[in-house]
């Protein structure tokens, strides 16, 4: 990484948030990482066959056309794919200019939800925003700004982040108050996963790991106390621990989705065979996506869904570790991280191994808005790689 040539004030970082008077430099690119997008293109086509796959009978009960799921997710991925390829070609740096817009946005529209009358309520849950054309959760947009400003931040003040006020103290302020209001939210399975970039990012950007770990702890106690006393997360303890004591409840979801895993075996039932997604398995195309994928290709499916994420998290890591500059290395750490730990958090709670929450697979789970947000972020990344260091392996 490298420093910058002008030592900051205390003050340069608000002010350059506030009136960003950088000149837009045009730098000799190169091409993008070809392995990174190999292995982006390789999980829309995978996730696309198995949206098909897990939501054909559920498109078809509800919605009376089997392709109208696969119909909208196509759609909403050939967006995302013109989105990705249009910021792979734009300069990330122009990313800073807008962090605290950006910022400020994400968390009007998180505080949007809560409102009541404004947040739309699905499931159950009130964790999205209805603007007429699309509907979506603006805990997604909150977790890009979270990194975009996180980025920025250590960008800034890489010089003192080894201290504990420049290092913990106000990273943990901003990821806090993000935390706290998707929890108004009642979106754990969120506030978890901001929690964990948030902390993620302070660990990789060099800050003390014994001052992380200590509120790591403070976090932790608090989501137990919220576990132990909150009756619906005490419910979905319950429901995990001994689903078949709950099998017409909260338990139904995750002794479904054992089901499926099991009977997939070695090699699956076969592509388009599954029995849970015949509407036993709550919207199979879904978060659940994953048991069905165990059941229709088995433990070899499921294995390659899992190397497939790893060798996505591998190159942008090495693509986060060959950028020009600390805030390209910070945003291409930031957007890795997220993807895996969407992904890990996701096949947990699938193949319970940890209690049932609302986290989609990344890729693969329906949902237009997450997808076009998630081929977003890999075009920043792919915009990063134009401008590594060193030559391509």
């Amino acid at each position: 990484m490298e420093n910058d040539n002008v030592k900051k004030s205390k003050n340069s970082f608000w002010h350059e948030l506030l009136h960003p008077s950088e000149k837009v430099v045009f730098r000799t690119k190169g091409g993008i990482d070809k392995q990174f997008l190999i292995i982006v293109s390789i999980l829309i086509g995978f996730g696309s066959i198995m949206v098909f796959s897990a939501g054909y009978v559920y498109a078809s009960k509800f919605f009376g056309d089997s392709f109208y799921v696969i119909k909208r997710q196509l759609l909403f991925a050939v967006i995302g794919v013109a989105v990705m390829i249009l910021l792979a070609n734009i300069d990330y740096a122009l990313l800073k200019r807008f962090t605290l817009p950006i910022f400020a946005v994400s968390y009007i529209l998180l505080l949007l939800v809560i409102i009541p009358g404004v947040g739309t309520t699905t499931n159950g849950a009130t964790r999205w925003l209805d603007i007429g054309i699309i509907q979506f959760q603006p805990s997604e947009v909150a977790k890009f700004a979270l990194i975009l400003f996180l980025a920025t931040y250590v960008s800034f003040f890489e010089d003192k982040i080894k201290s504990f006020k420049y290092g913990i103290l106000f990273p943990a302020l901003v990821i806090g108050a993000v935390c706290v209001a998707t929890m108004l939210e009642h979106h754990m399975s969120g506030t978890i996963i901001i929690f964990l970039i948030g902390a993620c990012m302070i660990f990789l950007s060099g800050a003390d790991w014994r001052w992380l770990a200590a509120i790591g702890g403070t976090f932790a106690a608090g989501a137990l106390g919220i576990v132990l006393f909150t009756d619906y997360t005490k419910d979905r303890i319950d429901a995990w621990l001994h689903p078949e004591n709950d099998l017409l409840g909260k338990g139904w979801q995750p002794y479904q989705s054992l089901l499926a895993i099991g009977s997939g075996g070695l090699f699956g039932v076969g592509l388009g065979n599954s029995y849970q997604k015949q509407l036993w398995l709550p919207e199979p195309q879904n978060d659940f996506i994953f048991a069905v994928i165990c059941e229709e290709l088995g433990l070899i499916g499921a294995v390659a869904v899992i190397v497939l994420f790893f060798l996505l998290i591998r190159r942008g890591l090495i693509i986060a570790r060959r950028a020009p500059d600390t805030f390209s290395t910070m945003l291409a750490m930031g957007l890795t991280a997220k993807v895996g730990i969407q992904a890990i958090l996701n096949i947990a709670v699938v193949t319970a191994s940890i209690p049932t929450t609302g986290i989609s697979l990344p890729f693969f789970s329906y949902g237009g808005s997450a997808l076009v947000m998630q081929l977003a972020e890999m075009g920043i990344i792919l915009s990063i790689s134009r401008y590594s260091r060193q030559r391509e392996i």
